[in-house]
């Protein structure tokens, strides 16, 4: 047995495709970004005159923030992630995203896999992951 699902809360997917498929014990989270909602992008602004600025870490931590919520809604948290991998924009970018990546997890972290990509479905994104979780016992399916 297998189900998708849209979490409530969160940015509609850019497809037909759920936020979260579970099955086999597993949660298997689709390529999440830091787009909010309404559409914004959380780490992406832009001043009076048009500059755009994008932050690595702020686009970095509400990624794996909206990970944590999704996982949540299939009973699951980050410290249930077995793999992620994650594409960047730019690898330059790796600091950055390294240093925040580490406020959430450690060696006994998911394994990871980090890819630079030519580009993500909105020019403002830096960065987006895909994740698997192994859910609590307990949990249903």
């Amino acid at each position: 047995m297998s189900a998708g699902k849209i979490v409530p809360g969160k940015a509609t997917p850019r497809g037909r495709f759920p936020h979260v498929k579970i099955a086999g014990g597993f949660a298997f989270v689709s390529g999440t970004s830091s787009r909010r909602p309404d559409n914004t992008i959380a780490g992406a602004t832009a001043d009076a005159m048009g500059t755009t600025s994008l932050d690595i870490r702020a686009q970095t931590r509400a990624v794996i923030e909206n990970i944590g919520d999704i996982l949540a809604s299939a009973g699951a948290g980050l410290s249930d992630l077995v793999q992620v991998t994650t594409y960047l924009v730019n690898m330059n970018d790796f600091g950055g995203y390294n240093e925040v990546y580490a406020e959430y997890f450690d060696e006994t972290g998911p394994a990871r896999t980090t890819v630079a990509v030519h580009q993500l479905p909105h020019p403002h994104l830096l960065i987006e992951i895909q994740a698997v979780a192994l859910l609590p016992e307990g949990v249903d399916e």
